[in-house]
């Protein structure tokens, strides 16, 4: 068993569970001498910036979240969505909870994947908030997070794939193809990604992600399912997530075929 500080998304239960971890218990806790900063930058530009705790000096500060006991085994599966070495760092800390100081480990920012001018997006600080509210932290901090400027996005048109003929893959053929991956019915070639995406091409490729990212929206409540793809049961704001995700992947990968569910 292992315990967990998550002060970002994995603040709410759904998110953390969509990434392959299902806590023993989970408490509210408390890391002094430190804050909540949105530096880290997403894989993804219309995501803007993820959470990070960075030491801070001025006195008072905090960082509310919540402790999560985690069976041994959860782990590579909680530095694989991190992307611990690539964008975090897994340190340990020690946290303040009812019952007294605790260690615990929690992922802080790499240096080189910092950036002030970030803001997050509304999607993920609507998944901070939720799991504040549920988990009933302090009305200060879940106040501020409602006050936290986010990053202004233009919504991407549907997709539309390109003109000809090209290839057409599905969940047999796509996984022998390590350098591929799938969204919603769009196929794209990851070889030539920029330096920053190659752990993506290592996590992503040879997969359709289309549940994946599905299950992080701040509505998703993880019951997503492969059928509801198959009998085109999403809703708008769905598809139009899944709209701004294939205009960076379009701009990020390049296109080559279609994905087919049935």
């Amino acid at each position: 068993m292992f315990r967990y500080f998550g002060f970002g998304s994995n603040l709410d239960l759904i998110s953390l569970r969509a990434k392959g971890v299902e806590p023993v218990c989970s408490r509210p806790a408390v890391l002094h001498g430190w804050q909540l900063r949105f530096n880290v930058r997403h894989f993804f530009r219309h995501e803007g910036g993820v959470g990070n705790i960075e030491p801070s000096a001025t006195p008072g500060d905090r960082v509310v979240g919540i402790l999560h006991e985690c069976p041994d085994d959860s782990l590579p599966a909680l530095d694989k969505v991190e992307a611990k070495g690539v964008g975090y760092d897994r340190i340990v800390v020690e946290v303040e909870t009812p019952e007294g100081t605790e260690s615990a480990y929690a992922y802080r920012g790499r240096p080189d994947f910092l950036d002030d001018r970030c803001l997050p997006s509304q999607r993920y600080l609507n998944i901070l908030i939720r799991g504040a509210e549920r988990a009933g932290l302090d009305r200060e901090h879940i106040a501020r997070l409602h006050a936290q400027p986010t990053l202004a996005v233009e919504d991407a048109p549907p997709f539309e794939h390109p003109p000809g003929s090209h290839p057409r893959f599905d969940a047999r053929s796509l996984p022998g193809h390590p350098h591929l991956t799938a969204l919603y019915g769009a196929v794209f070639d990851m070889s030539d990604a920029r330096p920053a995406h190659t752990w993506l091409r290592d996590f992503f490729g040879g997969q359709d992600m289309t549940l994946f990212h599905l299950r992080r929206m701040d509505t998703s409540d993880g019951s997503e399912t492969l059928e509801d793809l198959r009998a085109d049961r999403l809703g708008p704001a769905q598809r139009q997530y899944l709209y701004n995700y294939l205009r960076e992947y379009d701009r990020e990968y390049r296109y080559v075929g279609h994905f087919d569910y049935h």
